[in-house]
């Protein structure tokens, strides 16, 4: 498994995909696919029962790949996605308790935030990047443009929302190093095995990028 990560989990690629799976069978093809792509990093989220054992298989046969888990909701979800090979971790939002339980895997993490306030609270705590959750309902870019003045030292992976056509809104603002996509992978894609497809978007997307990104 790999864990070798850069100064930064939202360095690693402009997008960064957010990836549903009922089946862990697909999770090798689907990994392969968008590191084909161009996208290093995968973040399979903890909303089914297969999240586990996805995780798992790509962080044992595809290696290229830094693999992440993502609806961390609690300590729980924190062991879970750690004991199957995550090398990240991404939570919807914050509490005291998720974020000393994400401190204590070792693992970088983005928690999320919606607000001013939640972002000055983790700034607070010496978390200077977040998930940006959920971007479009939250405000979307304007909002996060209205925040890089007076909070500059907050990063943030705009999710929730964010499709291929708006995704180049964010990535223009200097504190949007990425965003979350789940456009990388169709469902009806995936249900066929369109693995070709699924490089094809993916390399759309790495083509993407802003001045958030060094």
């Amino acid at each position: 498994m790999s864990r070798s990560l850069p100064a930064s989990v939202l360095d690693l690629a402009p997008v960064l995909p957010a990836v549903v799976l009922d089946d862990a069978a697909d999770a090798v093809p689907a990994a392969r696919a968008l590191v084909a792509g161009g996208l290093r990093a995968v973040e399979v989220t903890l909303r089914t029962p297969a999240a586990p054992d996805a995780i798992r298989a790509i962080a044992a046969e595809v290696p290229e790949a830094v693999v992440g888990a993502g609806t961390v909701v609690g300590a729980e979800a924190v062991a879970t996605a750690a004991g199957a090979g995550a090398s990240f971790l991404v939570s919807p939002g914050s509490t005291p308790g998720l974020l000393e339980a994400m401190r204590a895997s070792g693992l970088p993490f983005l928690p999320g935030a919606s607000t001013a306030s939640e972002v000055l609270a983790l700034l607070e705590q010496g978390v200077r990047e977040m998930k940006f959750f959920p971007a479009e309902a939250a405000g979307g870019a304007p909002y996060l443009a209205s925040l890089a003045g007076p909070l500059p030292g907050a990063r943030f992976c705009a999710t929730g929302g964010v499709t291929a056509a708006t995704a180049p809104r964010y990535l223009a603002l200097p504190n949007v190093p990425c965003v979350g996509g789940s456009w990388l992978l169709p469902p009806d894609a995936v249900a066929a095995g369109d693995w070709a497809r699924v490089e094809a978007l993916a390399r759309r997307a790495a083509a993407l990028g802003g001045p958030g990104r060094p």
